[in-house]
């Protein structure tokens, strides 16, 4: 069974102690009453996961856990088809023990694009809220982070998570929660909260917006990337069934409808800082992921076009920072 003692302990000492009155007894509930079919299996595969402390690690360029010199072609052989258990692979790309994980997104790809926006990292207490299973998060640590605590409810991606993070062979203060931020009270506690590609799947996305505000401390930094559509502080596409074959696309504003949101729910400084259109070399299907991608979802005779006939896939990075609420509007 997966344990989170170890997260206990690193936050006893820490400006997010008062999360242990609810935190033990939210996750005891989870560990008890859980019902995914496939986490036994999973957690067997986990617990198979005994190799060698790796000869060298890199979370600043990538994700690399080992050389590949340690191992011989049988136990690579062997390890490749424990992580294949895992599949669907999604964010990414992991490099282990020499076994190249190319995962449906390019993840590394965003965190080009959101990195040299950030305010730097080190030492600060990152939040990353639908953090997947954790690609970001490394690099978070990667960049000096002294904490980064994901939360994301899928126990396929935690199991994905924890079987790096048992790879890389010592205790990193890297970890994730299978919660949903409706499920975290007010911390007022992180120095940085990244929610990347959350909103659109929110039905209410302003109350997201200030879930997100309430896990911040004063003057902390909000990294918000979603899916945008072209227009003004008026925009905002609501599909009327699915958007890009998912269903559970409910909000897509605009950059400056987005940014007069965040003012609204008391950030300032608000920029945008990249806006791209989700490439078909970014996301696709690969070994490690082999369902639908993003060349599925797209109109085949028009590849700006969703096949539902909505603009394509256009993402934005937005940056704000957690300002005194207005007790006027209170």
């Amino acid at each position: 069974m997966i344990n989170f003692s170890g997260f206990y302990k690193e936050i006893a000492d820490s400006n997010l102690q008062h999360w242990l009155e609810t935190l033990p007894s939210i996750l005891g509930n989870w560990q008890r009453e859980h019902k995914h079919g496939s986490l036994p299996k999973w957690e067997k595969v986990l617990n198979k996961l005994h190799y060698p402390a790796p000869d060298s690690i890199d979370f600043s360029t990538s994700v690399t856990i080992g050389s590949g010199e340690q191992l011989s072609a049988g136990e690579t052989e062997k390890l490749s088809n424990l992580l294949g258990i895992f599949k669907p692979w999604r964010k990414g790309p992991f490099s282990i023990h020499g076994i190249q994980i190319d995962t449906e997104w390019r993840s590394d790809w965003k965190w080009d694009r959101v990195k040299p926006h950030l305010s730097p990292l080190k030492n600060r207490t990152v939040l990353d809220v639908g953090c997947g299973s954790g690609y970001h998060m490394w690099r978070m640590f990667g960049e000096g982070a002294k904490c980064v605590v994901g939360i994301d409810p899928s126990p396929l991606f935690l199991c994905q998570f924890e079987a790096v993070k048992r790879l890389a062979g010592q205790q990193h203060p890297v970890h994730l929660l299978p919660l949903g931020i409706e499920e975290l009270p007010p911390l007022d506690a992180f120095d940085t909260v990244f929610s990347m590609g959350v909103l659109y799947h929110r039905r209410s996305p302003i109350d997201h917006i200030m879930q997100l505000r309430d896990q911040l401390r004063m003057g902390g930094e909000l990294v918000l990337e979603t899916l945008v559509i072209d227009g003004d502080e008026n925009a905002i596409l609501v599909p009327s069934d699915r958007y890009g074959k998912m269903n559970n696309v409910w909000f897509l504003p605009s950059v400056e409808a987005l940014m007069l949101w965040l003012r609204k729910c008391d950030f300032t400084d608000v920029r945008c800082v990249d806006v791209d259109i989700t490439s078909l070399a970014e996301q696709r299907s690969t070994q490690w992921m082999q369902n639908e991608s993003l060349v599925d979802y797209l109109d085949p005779n028009d590849v700006s076009l969703t096949v539902e006939g909505y603009p394509a896939p256009k993402r934005a990075i937005i940056i704000a920072t957690k300002n005194q609420p207005n007790l006027d509007l209170i």
